[in-house]
């Protein structure tokens, strides 16, 4: 059979031994399954609807090979007979579907949240409160002997290879950086010393397991920080590696305390496999290529470029299981495409909270989250086209149920079509445009341009109403708050003119947003990737070492902005905890001026009068935007007649919470 839309992302890929079906590998992610009670039998389930739905080849996420080594205290080891059977149920059920699955093996190193943790130098992290203890030589041949023994294990318990993680900024990648190896003997100072580590954990792993195993390196082709490698030390490292017998090489991108963001949302798709190329110059083994690769469309692109032998997709495949299987079939419009966001899967590792995805609630809840057909079919309406009202509406009806949506807008969305035009968030419309495809398929009844009245609700012969009728802004009780100055973030939004000095009221989510918004100009970096790197300190040349250019060029902002809270806590303090960083550091490049402990006073001709930290001000300002917040709508509840349900926004709407939102929505759906 073959794939004409996308032939090389579909072409096997032979390894001599063995063969992988295609060129799609899904890349290692932590799922917090590993240390739960009953989580091996819910990895089983996870990983095997992957398998199913066509992957060429699964990494698990980083299983420590030692205690030292695991991400913290208690994480997921593979030392002993017992990991062995664990670890015996994910491969045979991955093997039952026709999958193949690598385990990844990780060491932490510096990074590990644990008291034991160990290093090449006794130098603290800075995202680590603990400082680890420098290895001696005895401790360096028992981490050696540690890697051996686990990936031993590995195959043991039936798994087809394993990833030896050496980049991030993990044990491996901190011998092979200056930065964190201050090593004066064998194992430290000059390049090939520092290449030791990596390389004879390689060769040794390879004697162990014997030719017929699947060893991936993750090779850190890009460090981006200050101190790390130069790409002619990345390439040397990379052809002893491959000298040590390594199968396959794979592509890490920066460290987890580079301040560069690397796969947020606002990267460009695919903004690193440019490295990739370079590299794969200077090798012959398979590289594989990884980062913001989120459609069979910019894979086949990327493949078909020479960039790379395959391509990595982690975050995509908790989106949508079904990802490979759609492609293959020509239905790529109904991928559920990951976003980017990191609302639900990497914030949720960071809070030791379980892996899932903002647009895939059912990621690592397989086992709960169950669709089965209805048994009595209802007639339902749903008032509200919002991520909430989307969520219910289509899985609904793919249960069975009769479900109408309406919507008083001429397009479905709600919030999202406000999310979707802020610079650097342009996925959301391909969530828009899944829903969108997901109607259609489901047979659910699109009503827009409706708008829904109580009495149309009470004299219909709706069963149940769902009500997502989202959020309405609030607005502060400030003097002067009708002032001509005075607009609403969703007024602004809508294209509202906005004078040149502006003060933006609460500093959330969407005050961040709407700092973006005002700040805009032209393209955004997210859809050019040579404007991203320049913008980041990216040197594309690989001449600067660890890619990483000291020095910035910013352009002049094209406005001034004021962007204010009221708690006396770090403005932005509440950001999703892995993209947060991201856009404070973006508004403060660009001039915002960020202030909490504001006390607003009043509003009129003259601007924003204010006490910040007690002190009196007045900000001559064009325009005050108010992003203080919302409350929900509920104007359709009181005096409603038939049985209904809040979702979404409706129900609670602290914050604009599309995750809640998606989630509450199939949550009711399946039960419904």
């Amino acid at each position: 059979m073959t794939h004409s839309q996308y032939p090389h992302l579909f072409e096997p890929l032979d390894l001599g031994f063995t063969q992988l079906k295609n060129r799609v590998l899904m890349g290692s992610m932590h799922l917090g399954l590993e240390e739960m009670k009953g989580g091996f039998e819910r990895m089983a389930a996870f990983y095997a609807e992957r398998a199913r739905g066509g992957v060429g080849l699964i990494v698990t996420g980083g299983i420590g090979p030692n205690s030292e080594g695991g991400v913290h205290a208690s994480a997921a080891l593979m030392v002993s007979s017992k990991d062995v059977e664990n670890h015996k149920k994910i491969t045979q059920a991955v093997h039952q579907e026709g999958g193949k699955i690598c385990m990844q093996i990780l060491h932490t190193g510096r990074y590990a949240y644990n008291p034991k943790a160990i290093a090449p130098s006794p130098i603290k992290a800075p995202i680590n409160p603990f400082t680890p203890k420098e290895l001696t030589e005895e401790g360096i041949e028992s981490q050696i002997q540690s890697f051996e023994n686990s990936a031993v294990l590995a195959q043991e318990a039936g798994y087809d290879g394993v990833e030896i993680m050496g980049s991030e900024g993990y044990l491996l990648n901190q011998f092979i950086a200056q930065r964190t190896n201050h090593r004066q003997d064998s194992w430290g100072g000059e390049y090939e010393n520092r290449i030791r580590f990596p390389v004879e954990i390689v060769r040794r792993v390879r004697q162990k397991v014997g030719k017929n195993f699947i060893i991936i390196y993750r090779l850190s082709m890009l460090d981006l920080v200050e101190g790390g490698s130069s790409f002619e030390e990345i390439v040397a490292l990379g052809k002893e590696i491959e000298s040590a017998g390594v199968s396959i090489i794979n592509t890490g991108i920066g460290w987890h305390e580079a301040r560069i963001p690397t796969i947020a949302t606002s990267v460009p798709r695919a903004a690193f496999t440019w490295v990739t190329a370079r590299m794969r110059k200077a090798l012959s083994v398979p590289l594989i290529t990884s980062n913001r690769i989120n459609m069979p469309s910019v894979a086949e692109e990327v493949l078909a470029r020479g960039d790379a032998d395959m391509v990595s997709m982690a975050r995509p495949f908790l989106a949508d299981p079904e990802f490979v299987i759609k492609a293959q079939e020509n239905r790529a419009d109904e991928i559920n495409t990951c976003i980017g966001c990191n609302q639900a899967c990497l914030d949720h590792v960071f809070a030791g909270k379980l892996t899932s995805c903002l647009v895939n609630p059912r990621a690592c809840h397989e086992t709960q989250l169950i669709s089965t057909p209805t048994e009595t079919r209802k007639k339902l309406a749903v008032v509200g086209a919002g991520p909430a009202g989307l969520a219910f509406a289509t899985n609904a009806a793919n249960r069975g149920h009769d479900v109408t949506l309406f919507d008083a807008s001429s397009e479905i969305g709600g919030q999202f079509n406000i999310a979707k035009r802020i610079p650097g968030k342009e996925e959301f419309y391909e969530t828009l445009r899944y829903y969108a495809r997901q109607i259609e398929l489901s047979g659910v009844t699109l009503s827009l341009n409706t708008k829904v009245t109580l009495d149309s609700l009470n004299n219909s012969d709706f069963d149940e109403i769902i009500l997502a009728t989202g959020i309405v802004p609030n607005s502060p009780d400030i003097e002067g708050i009708s002032h001509p100055k005075v607009l609403s973030y969703l007024e602004v939004m809508q294209g509202a003119k906005v004078g040149d000095k502006v003060a933006v009221i609460g500093a959330g989510g969407i005050g961040f947003d709407l700092s973006e918004v005002l700040l805009h100009k032209g393209p955004s970096s997210s859809q050019d990737i040579s404007a991203f790197m320049s913008e980041w300190g990216v040197d594309m040349s690989l001449e600067a070492r660890g890619g990483v250019v000291s020095e910035v060029i910013m352009t002049k902002p094209s406005r001034e902005i004021f962007l204010l809270q009221r708690k006396d806590a770090k403005v932005g303090g509440k950001l999703g905890k892995t993209t947060g960083w991201i856009h404070r550091a973006n508004l403060l490049k660009k001039g915002v001026k960020m202030h909490s402990g504001c006390e607003y006073q009043k509003i009129d001709d003259a601007g924003l009068h204010l006490l910040i930290n007690g002190e009196q001000c007045t900000l001559d300002v064009d325009h005050v935007v108010i992003c203080a917040g919302q409350h929900p709508n509920t104007v359709l509840v009181n005096g409603l007649e038939k049985t209904y349900h809040l979702i979404g926004g409706a129900d609670q709407a602290k914050e604009l919470d599309a995750k809640r939102a998606i989630h509450q929505g199939t949550q009711l759906a399946l039960v419904i």
